[in-house]
C-alpha cells in the first residue's frame, strides 16, 4: 500500500493507494483507520481503491469526515475524506 502525506498552507493531504494490497488478498481497513486517526481537523485523506469503498462512508462519517467520490477508471476509485474543522 502506498501512503503519501503532503502539507499545504490550508490543508494536509494523506493519500492511501490500497489497490495493490487488495489485489494480493490483503485487507487495508486497519491501515485506513490508522491514517484517518492521524488526520488533523481540516485535513484530507484520499483513498484510492479498485472499487467504490461504500462501507468507509458510514465508518468515517461517524468520525466526522465528509467525502467526495470520483470513478477515475472502471477499476480505480478515488475518495476524498475531509476531516471536520
Amino acid at each position: 500500500m502506498t501512503q503519501q502525506t503532503t502539507h499545504h498552507k490550508a490543508e494536509s493531504v494523506t493519500v492511501l493507494d490500497v489497490r495493490q494490497e487488495l489485489a494480493e488478498g490483503g485487507e487495508p481497513f486497519v491501515r485506513i483507520m490508522e491514517a484517518a486517526g492521524k488526520v488533523q481537523p481540516g485535513g484530507i485523506l484520499v483513498v484510492i481503491a479498485p472499487f467504490e469503498p461504500l462501507p468507509l462512508y458510514e465508518v468515517l462519517g461517524a468520525l466526522g469526515f465528509t467525502h467526495q467520490t470520483a470513478m477515475v477508471t472502471p477499476d480505480t476509485w478515488a475518495v476524498r475524506f475531509a476531516a471536520a474543522k
